[in-house]
């Protein structure tokens, strides 16, 4: 995997009167940290486990990172996918080989429907969050961060079925404790938050321009790590991902995902303890259709200036 840059931005510092560092896996291999989870399990698999194909569900960076890796050791790779995956996302997953099955609305009717078909089929299945070899490899974020930027005492982490901000919480509170971590969500999906602190919220609505983190089900697993670990939770709204995706492009020129926007989008409207001073961003991808930016541009109003 490449080591991606932890990049130190002016424009955020003076926006949040913070010193703010992206953790940039936008650069990453297939364009998200996803690969690192995906890697981690595949390269960990027996012959026999191989010998039927791989099978996985996603709405559409985990996809990639199992198409990479199913690759990289020569097993046939089937793929579910929701039928609003972003065109980008499906074109790129099928260039690593990968067999792709566009079905339901969301990921959690895409992961029904890959279940099913791995029941029939014997393949090995490759969950994209609720598996601890993947959380492992998320945790590989963290912890090149930490080694990067040791000034760190925040982690801000998107989070839809759990892995990366897991992964995260393993790394960062075994290593240095005192380091806050916060996941962040959309409000139209935030069944992680809502476990953790409910507070009104309503867990899911189905639809999130974050299509990466519309997750109506977190992992068992990485709900018990999250719920152990973590020090907060918080959620944005539909509208400051969209600002934080365009205020990303024109002061950063760097075209993000919505799912490493929410996390962007925490941090730009001051959703972090004030007490934060030293605070990296994991910008977990950069696999957006372009033809997003229209949409985004009708959600945002003005763009996110804090303070």
């Amino acid at each position: 995997m490449h080591r991606t840059p932890c990049k130190r931005s002016t424009t955020f510092n003076k926006i949040t009167e913070k010193n703010v560092f992206l953790k940039l896996e936008n650069l990453q291999k297939t364009g998200s940290f996803k690969i690192r989870g995906a890697m981690n399990k595949v390269s960990q698999l027996s012959e026999a486990e191989c010998a039927k194909g791989l099978i996985a569900a996603s709405a559409g960076n985990h996809a990639q990172g199992v198409a990479f890796s199913g690759k990289a050791r020569n097993v046939p790779v089937t793929i579910f996918m929701p039928l609003g995956t972003p065109v980008s996302k499906v074109n790129a997953t099928k260039g690593y080989g990968a067999t792709v099955k566009l079905i339901g609305q969301n990921f959690d009717e895409a992961y029904i429907a890959a279940r099913e078909e791995q029941l029939r089929t014997g393949a090995t299945f490759i969950h994209p969050f609720d598996d601890m070899a993947v959380i492992e490899g998320q945790a590989t974020v963290a912890m090149e961060m930490l080694q990067q930027r040791p000034e760190l005492d925040t982690i801000v982490v998107p989070a839809g079925g759990g892995g990366l901000l897991a992964g995260t919480l393993l790394a960062v509170k075994s290593i240095r404790p005192d380091i806050r971590v916060i996941g962040v969500q959309s409000r139209n999906a935030s069944a992680i938050a809502f476990a953790y602190k409910g507070n009104g919220l309503l867990p899911f609505l189905g639809k999130s321009i974050a299509e990466g983190i519309n997750v109506k089900t977190p992992g068992n697993l990485t709900m018990n790590i999250i719920q152990a670990l973590v020090d907060d939770v918080i959620t944005v709204s539909e509208q400051e991902i969209a600002s934080a995706i365009l205020f990303t492009l024109e002061r950063e020129k760097t075209l993000i995902e919505g799912a490493a926007a929410a996390a962007v989008a925490a941090v730009l409207n001051n959703r972090i303890p004030e007490s934060s001073q030293n605070v990296g961003i994991i910008v977990s991808g950069g696999n957006i259709d372009v033809s997003k930016l229209v949409e985004c541009q009708q959600l945002s109003t003005s763009m996110p200036l804090a303070k």
